[in-house]
């Protein structure tokens, strides 16, 4: 009996699809759905039926940016009627960024929105490619998660909670302060318990151009250097800090910057270095000064998603104050409050 569920899947670029040539290993207009037709698994009476959008411009992931980011959420939001799921395939260097931004640009969802792509391209033998996009398929058809989420190596991750944890490992990806949405063995396992309900048609909440920075810590920091920057060309700032928000000398050097930097309209979000755990500010005397000069946990959020939660809430025009507040509260599920 054929399948009638129905997914989409948007090519936007990265490792998966690239074709080896006399310069090494590029996407290619064209070349991809060559690849899938190939495939006798994709075309099974027991697998969805599939469409395929490819991107005018293919990008290494490195690329991607906030335009691409709406592009790839209008594509959704013009084509959501029409199908069971989605499938986008992209690169893994940038790929937790981006299901981390479609969380938040693609709210309210009711059907699965699922990134993946792989270390190897479809075009080797040893490929994880095959695997990784026949599971997004199924899972995407299944229509038991409603968000965006990241499948990679056997694992179902919601998509703002996703972290890149490898370079050259076929398991390139991990949650480590949620649990994983589903296990991927002989069947699929879903964790019921952490999935969300299901909603309905989601709103399209578009990015605009915004100026955050990342700025790690590190010992010996000489925080002067970047007070100039912090202050007077970025909107956000997330500040990557040691365990749970401590930074070098008590935060003496850094409490003018973020004084300055919250009246000229900044929000300095602290995030850990920490793959695990949670930023609690005041905790220890190396980090209360962070919060008397007005910085803002990001309690156990990624950075991908600290990053796509400013965002989305100065796109939202949100006052300084607002998003202040609304960095330390879960709007899609990135933090654990």
């Amino acid at each position: 009996m054929k399948n009638d569920k129905k997914v989409l899947i948007i090519y936007t670029g990265g490792t998966i699809g690239m074709k080896n040539t006399r310069e090494g290993y590029a996407p290619v207009s064209g070349y991809l759905l060559g690849e899938l037709n190939k495939i006798e698994d994709l075309n099974r009476a027991d697998m969805p039926q599939w469409d395929f959008i490819e991107f005018d411009t293919l990008l290494d992931s490195s690329n991607v940016s906030a335009k691409e980011w709406n592009g790839i959420a209008k594509t959704i939001v013009d084509n959501y009627s029409a199908y069971d799921g989605f499938v986008i395939l992209h690169g893994t260097d940038t790929m937790a960024y981006t299901a981390s931004a479609l969380s938040f640009i693609l709210q309210g969802l009711g059907k699965p929105v699922i990134l993946t792509g792989s270390q190897i391209p479809l075009c080797e033998v040893r490929s994880d490619a095959r695997d990784n996009l026949i599971t997004s398929l199924i899972i995407a058809s299944d229509r038991v998660v409603g968000e965006v989420c990241l499948y990679f190596g056997g694992k179902l991750l919601r998509g703002n909670r996703a972290t890149k944890t490898s370079a050259d490992k076929l398991v390139a990806f991990d949650s480590p302060n949620f649990p994983h949405l589903a296990e991927v063995g002989i069947t699929v396992k879903y964790n019921n318990i952490a999935l969300p309900a299901h909603q309905g048609t989601p709103t399209y909440n578009p990015f605009v151009t915004v100026p955050i920075g990342v700025l790690k810590v590190f010992p010996g920091m000489q925080f002067g250097l970047f007070e100039s920057i912090i202050t007077e060309k970025l909107n956000g700032v997330v500040l990557e800090t040691f365990g749970a928000g401590n930074i070098p000398n008590g935060g003496d050097d850094l409490l003018p910057i973020i004084n300055k930097a919250f009246k000229a309209g900044a929000v300095v979000t602290v995030c850990s270095q920490c793959v695990a755990g949670s930023v609690t500010l005041g905790a220890y005397e190396t980090s209360s000064a962070l919060k008397k000069a007005g910085a803002v946990s990001g309690k156990d959020m990624t950075t991908e998603s600290a990053v796509a939660k400013l965002y989305h809430l100065f796109s939202m025009g949100y006052t300084t104050d607002e998003i202040k507040v609304l960095m330390e509260q879960s709007i899609v599920g990135e933090l654990t409050e």
